[in-house]
């Protein structure tokens, strides 16, 4: 017979789509997800109505219930071929909760100060029903999870339940749902949407995913800048540095070579004729000194035109 492998790697994992809570009528497909890569696989329901098309069947890939009905409210796990023998399966997957909603009318939620508070406030939602539901789920647009709280009679004839929320951060859209405690998973209508919207001073709340994404680009953005000036800076003074000492070894050769060593002392006023490499590291020491209370910024800039100068002057 077929007797389940047991261990945590063997384990497969079911998910409901597009979600686990489906109204009356509509539609989910069911998916076992198995590690080995192999999609056949059964599924199970622990409890609640039995679901006659789940008997011994096998299933490639997915299984899609439609429409679906209160009888297919419940819990399923799953369990995935294995592919080393036709006659062993996986272990059972993780819980999987079918929620089915549009049975019972629909509850009445409410803020208690608003559906606009300032940040920092904290928030208490209300939802409540003439209809003696025993248990409310309160849903926020984007999670996939619920609060759930036990109805409590009120004094004005309603059942309901106050969930508290805590400070506010920031807003969203909410629904609750209300439910019977013999049947947990067959739930009302939903509500009317309810948008809370937070107001104030931002700098008192989370800033949202897109936000944090947003300033982070910014801030290295701006490190980027930086450190790429900086770097070009420094490569600027290094290169000036080292064209100003090539003129000053050319010079001194070229006094070297032109003068005999007991007369190497000339009188630059009385001189004619200057060689041309000479005129060009003058003028060079000239604008060096002249500029030698400059930023490295303002180094940075003059550089180009220096090299320029001392180019067309070679030439000339």
């Amino acid at each position: 017979g077929r007797r389940p492998l047991m261990g945590g790697q063997d384990k497969p994992f079911c998910s409901a789509w597009p979600s686990a809570v489906v109204p009356q009528g509509g539609h989910v497909t069911l998916r076992c997800h198995y590690c080995h890569g192999f999609n056949i696989f059964t599924l199970y329901k622990k409890d609640g109505v039995p679901v006659p098309e789940l008997c011994n069947s096998i299933f490639w890939n997915s299984f899609l219930i439609s429409p679906v009905t209160p009888a297919h409210a419940g819990t399923y796990r799953c369990r995935g071929f294995h592919p080393h023998s036709p006659t062993e399966w996986s272990a059972p997957s993780n819980p999987l909760v079918i929620m089915v909603t549009g049975l019972y009318e629909k509850p009445l939620l409410t803020a208690w100060r608003g559906p606009t508070v300032r940040a920092g406030e904290n928030v208490t939602l209300s939802c409540s029903s003439r209809s003696s539901l025993d248990i409310y789920y309160l849903s926020r647009e984007g999670e996939a999870h619920e609060l759930r709280l036990p109805a409590v009679p009120s004094v004005n004839g309603t059942f309901q339940a106050d969930f508290p929320l805590g400070p506010a951060t920031h807003g969203g859209t909410y629904r609750c749902f209300g439910s019977f405690r013999g049947s947990p998973y067959e739930w009302s209508n939903s509500s009317d949407p309810l948008l809370v919207s937070v107001t104030g001073n931002p700098s008192s709340s989370w800033p949202s995913p897109t936000e944090l994404s947003f300033k982070t680009g910014i801030a290295r953005h701006l490190d980027a800048v930086i450190r790429t000036s900086v770097a070009i800076i420094l490569f600027t003074i290094l290169l000036f540095f080292l064209l100003h000492r090539w003129c000053s070894k050319k010079k001194n050769a070229a006094v070297m070579n032109q003068e005999p060593a007991g007369h190497r002392t000339v009188n630059r006023e009385d001189s004619d004729e200057q060689d041309p490499q000479e005129v060009t590291c003058a003028k060079l020491d000239h604008c060096v000194f002249t500029r030698k209370n400059h930023s490295p910024f303002s180094e940075a800039q003059d550089t180009p035109n220096r090299y320029q100068h001392v180019h067309r002057t070679s030439k000339g």
